[in-house]
């Protein structure tokens, strides 16, 4: 091993503490190599820290300058509480995780902070106006300094201002064209507008790998998965459904028909998992790679079921079932399948099966009732 072999080295020993923060600061004191190698692994993903230090946000709006600068100047004395200017490293440059709702509570909970500490600070407090502007002063401020975004995570919700967040991105196509991880929460019903903005943002990306979707309260619009302008038919190998409700998604296979590389599907306690839906996914024609499926009594699953599980039970690694109320399928018909069918299982969690789980010949097996 040469002494330029050191730098790489070190960095792959420390990105094994790269959730450990208490480590990696005592890594900063050590010497200028392993700050310069800790400090990235601190930065990527700032807003996660749950450590209710925000002061991150002071260093970041050092480099705000401009319009944005003056405005926020009107309720919020910037040069008071920034951090000089001669700062070591370009902090914003390390970013590499980036969730909205998480970068709002962050915003929250520092000007509630700030308001608390010293009153001056805030002349008239316009909650929401003052929100608004720190937030879009930061994703700005992250935006210019051309950060290679890994993962964004949107949560499409009325108060986290995510139609101003989501304008800004689209603003500057760039800043997500190469991100790998795409995440969609969403907790309000979507207008047709916004419904855009996010066919927008899903076709800006060139190199998309995994994508998640979640949204509960109401039908997810299957044009966020089906357009013609889809970028990411070569890349996107896994996509996460969660808490997603299927009844709109009538053309679903054709989403997986257009998917060349995909090698992963997770299912997670999605409703209704009924003959409607998994008839969809009985005829595609290419192998539908089910990699996780769990199922509660909100799942309104029923036989069709058992043909799921025969089509792509040699895929599923991850099965969680509580069948609860009795939808026409016996526990004895599941088991016999998923001994049958499912012969790569590393997960298995069944709820109120104790009368029928006896010779189940996996090694990872959760029983809720043991």
């Amino acid at each position: 091993m040469s002494s330029g072999d050191l730098p790489e080295l070190t960095y792959e020993v420390l990105k094994y503490f790269q959730d450990d923060f208490t480590t990696l600061h005592s890594c900063i004191l050590v010497n200028r190599l392993w700050c310069r190698l800790a400090i990235p692994l601190l930065w990527k993903n700032p807003f996660l820290i749950s450590t209710k230090n925000y002061n991150f946000i002071r260093i970041y709006l050092r480099n705000l300058k401009g319009d944005l600068k003056i405005k926020l100047n009107e309720y919020v004395k910037i040069d008071d509480i920034i951090f000089p200017s001669n700062t070591l490293f370009n902090y914003p440059s390390f970013i590499k995780y980036l969730n909205t709702r998480k970068m709002f509570s962050s915003v929250f909970e520092w000007l509630n902070v700030l308001k608390l500490k010293n009153r001056s600070f805030i002349h008239y407090f316009n909650v929401p106006k003052v929100e608004k502007l720190v937030l879009m002063s930061l994703l700005q401020i992250i935006i210019e300094n051309e950060v290679k975004l890994h993962t964004l995570d949107i949560e499409v919700a009325f108060k986290f201002h995510y139609s101003d967040i989501v304008e800004l991105i689209l603003k500057n196509p760039n800043f997500i064209h190469n991100i790998k991880n795409l995440k969609l929460y969403f907790v309000n019903n979507i207008s047709n507008l916004t419904k855009n903005r996010i066919l927008q943002i899903i076709n800006l990306h060139q190199n998309l790998k995994k994508i998640y979707l979640s949204c509960d309260k109401f039908p997810i619009d299957q044009e966020l998965l089906l357009t013609e302008n889809y970028n990411c038919s070569n890349t996107l190998n896994t996509i996460i459904f969660y808490s997603v409700n299927f009844n709109s998604m009538d053309n679903l296979y054709i989403v997986f028909e257009q998917l060349n590389v995909l090698e992963s599907v997770h299912i997670i306690y999605c409703y209704p998992l009924n003959t409607s839906f998994i008839q969809q996914i009985i005829y595609l024609v290419k192998p539908f790679k089910l990699k996780s499926l769990f199922i509660d009594k909100s799942s309104q699953i029923d036989k069709s079921l058992l043909l799921l599980l025969q089509k792509s039970g040699g895929y599923l690694e991850n099965f969680k079932c509580d069948l609860g109320i009795d939808y026409g399928l016996s526990k004895q018909e599941l088991l016999e399948s998923i001994i049958k069918y499912c012969k790569n299982i590393k997960f298995l969690d069944l709820y109120d099966f104790e009368n029928e789980i006896i010779h189940l010949p996996y090694e990872k097996t959760v029983c809720d009732f043991c």
